[in-house]
């Protein structure tokens, strides 16, 4: 039973044994081409999963084969068959990144279960290669709890559509790094992204960071300024707490949305501008809607397209991975060596609800490596209100985690069921004996 019903291409100018193979693969449910040659092989412009290649063929090398596979961004795997009198240069094609190789007489058996493993090696090193992209999401944001993955979903999906995205969570979510994707995978992702706390500017001078103004427009503003509106024509422009924005700048936020035009304090022209609306906050804005504290109707503008980042406490082994992030980045700007979390700080890091989410865990770890004296950061080296705001009396999410012994019992069913319950194809793909292979089942029936 094959592992993959892949695509294989038979590159083998003795047509007897070329039919053989491409007799014997078909059986097995793999998709197969045939060529004669090299040159035959090139011109098809075939993308095959795996290629089985004689060494000697008319005119090119099947050894040349290796070379132009480097020219492959994904190449297929290749298994080279061999006469005794070539064997080393078999060994030195595996040496230069072949697969396997085969010797004359064929034994057919042999060359399906090597078929088999390399195309189950090639699957696993691309689901590693997936796994690791993963490891972070759009924008640098890091996690892959299904909260984040719903929220990567909902990124990807809203991103392209150039409207208006309103995006809330707590304090510490990291509400801008989503603000950056949404921009990134978006086509204005080559022009300005700009970023304003409106909590930060005061009242009296935020139309004018906004808009810009003229020379003269008032006192101290000696010079014409452009805002921040103008200043992301073209890109995107995040409104960072935009619940602390005044009542009075609200609407002239709402004429930019629906006009694309905005007018500098102090002018009487107006300026087209195309610029994209992100809004973030903490508050609940319908609250304030209903409390006469934000407009209505730019709320349902902004809320046409609304993302929720989950807090911390709701992503679960995001935690490991987030706070391993965040040691690697002081490994990298330190000389000190420490390299890894004890199972007890992690235990410590699980328990804890994280009211500040991902910009405490941040804190809590450069300020643990500070204090670390040892290549493993410990319970002693997190602040104090960590280890005693932790909550004992519940189980710490890496309880319910699998052990190594459990993963091992569930890859092997899973290659037992690629296999249809063949054990020595099965001991093949794990790299074992079928001895090994039946005592590790004897260990898991008892």
């Amino acid at each position: 039973m094959a592992v993959l019903k892949a695509v294989i291409g038979v590159v083998e100018d003795d047509p007897a044994l070329q039919e053989l193979l491409v007799e014997e693969l078909e059986a097995e449910g793999y998709q197969v081409d045939a060529w004669g040659s090299l040159e035959d092989f090139k011109s098809s412009n075939a993308s095959p999963d795996l290629i089985v290649s004689d060494i000697r063929l008319p005119g090119e090398s099947g050894l040349t084969l290796l070379e132009d596979l480097k020219q492959h961004d994904n190449p297929p795997a290749l298994l080279l068959i061999t006469a005794f009198g070539t064997v080393d240069q078999a060994v030195d094609a595996l040496k230069k990144g072949a697969d396997d190789f085969l010797t004359k007489p064929l034994d057919i058996e042999h060359l399906l279960l090597s078929v088999e493993r390399i195309l189950e090696h090639r699957s696993l090193q691309r689901e590693l290669k997936r796994y690791k992209q993963q490891q972070k999401g759009p924008g640098g944001l890091v996690g892959q709890s299904p909260a984040m993955r719903k929220l990567y979903d909902q990124i990807e999906h809203i991103a392209p559509t150039g409207g208006s995205v309103l995006i809330t969570g707590e304090s510490g979510t990291g509400k801008e790094l989503v603000a950056k994707a949404l921009h990134e995978l978006s086509d204005r992702s080559d022009k300005p992204f700009q970023a304003v706390n409106c909590a930060g500017i005061p009242a009296d001078l935020m139309e004018s960071e906004f808009f810009g103004h003229t020379a003269g427009a008032f006192t101290g503003a000696q010079n014409k300024r452009q805002g921040l509106l103008k200043q992301a024509d073209g890109g995107t422009l995040l409104l960072d707490e935009i619940g602390e924005m005044p009542m009075a700048l609200q609407a002239k936020l709402l004429r930019v949305l629906q006009e694309g035009t905005i007018r500098a304090v102090g002018s009487d022209k107006e300026e087209q501008v195309d610029v994209r609306i992100l809004a973030a906050t903490h508050q609940d804005l319908e609250r304030l809607v209903e409390e006469g504290k934000f407009r209505q109707d730019l709320f349902y503008r902004l809320e046409t397209f609304s993302l929720r980042v989950p807090p911390l406490r709701e992503r679960g082994e995001d935690i490991e991975r987030l706070a391993n992030f965040f040691l690697q980045q002081q490994q990298k700007s330190s000389d000190k060596t420490v390299r890894g979390i004890s199972a007890e700080a992690l235990d410590l890091l699980y328990r804890y609800p994280f009211p500040g989410n991902v910009r405490e865990l941040q804190n809590a770890i450069e300020r643990a490596f500070a204090f670390s004296s040892d290549e493993t950061l410990s319970v002693d080296d997190f602040p104090q209100r960590i280890v005693e705001k932790s909550d004992t009396s519940q189980p710490a999410a890496t309880s319910a985690w699998p052990t190594l012994d459990e993963h091992q019992s569930q890859y092997i069913r899973k290659v037992l069921e690629h296999t249809g319950g063949n054990k020595s194809q099965a001991a093949q793909i794990l790299g074992v004996t079928r001895r090994t292979l039946y005592r590790w089942l004897d260990n898991e029936a008892e």
